[in-house]
């Protein structure tokens, strides 16, 4: 356990994500594969941004301002209820999928299982899924 520093004074409390950037460099060709086959709900554009809602989170897609953004981030995890049928979905729409979906830990009362792909703009995205241990 890390024992608070009192020397630090408390401010702001951080509680969540509210937004995530994506780079992509062709926006309409992205906003189409998280629209169309993704399936996340589109919420607006702007002629250089995408938005997206991801269960609260909002998802921007951007190109790049500077060459220095132009990475690919960090890997997104898609929570998905059944991972084998959402797998298959996207591999049946085109997806460029990395590996199959495959077990990463034990718990007491559910499995981890994951996959990755890349969505159009060659980022890593990955599919999770924790699968309830019926008792």
């Amino acid at each position: 356990m890390v024992a608070p520093n009192p020397a630090v004074t408390p401010g702001p409390v951080i509680s969540n994500i509210g937004q995530i950037a994506i780079r992509v460099h062709d926006l309409a060709r992205a906003i189409a594969f998280y629209r169309d086959t993704l399936g996340l709900p589109f919420l607006f554009a702007t002629p250089d941004l995408g938005f997206f809602n991801c269960g609260g989170v909002r998802l921007m897609l951007s190109r790049p301002e500077k060459p220095e953004f132009d990475h690919p981030g960090s890997v997104l995890y898609f929570r998905v209820p059944n991972i084998t049928e959402a797998h298959r979905n996207l591999r049946d729409k085109g997806t460029q999928m990395v590996d199959e979906p495959h077990l990463i830990a034990r718990m007491p009362d559910h499995e981890l299982w994951m996959c990755f792909f890349h969505d159009s703009e060659e980022n890593l995205l990955g599919l999770m899924s924790e699968v309830r241990i019926e008792k």
